[in-house]
């Protein structure tokens, strides 16, 4: 059980790295083509990423019984 669950946390740990910084990336080319260099879209980009990831975290954390497809196919 305790690597059922830190496979989890690592897989909400690089989700919440990727989903926030590319939400931080797309949100400062916003900001740069479109919003005159304000920093308000880099900032929104960045929290829409962290709260997506924090949301697939917790609907993760929520299911312990649920298995991802490459999991199955190790197990057969």
């Amino acid at each position: 059980m305790a690597d059922a669950s830190g496979i989890k946390w690592d897989r909400c740990l690089a989700d919440t790295a990727v989903k926030t910084v590319t939400g931080l990336g797309v949100g400062m080319a916003f900001s740069f083509l479109v919003f005159k260099r304000h920093a308000w879209p880099a900032s929104l980009g960045a929290g829409l990423g962290f709260g997506m990831a924090y949301s697939n975290c917790q609907h993760d954390r929520r299911l312990p019984h649920l298995l991802h497809g490459h999991m199955v196919k190790d197990q057969q």
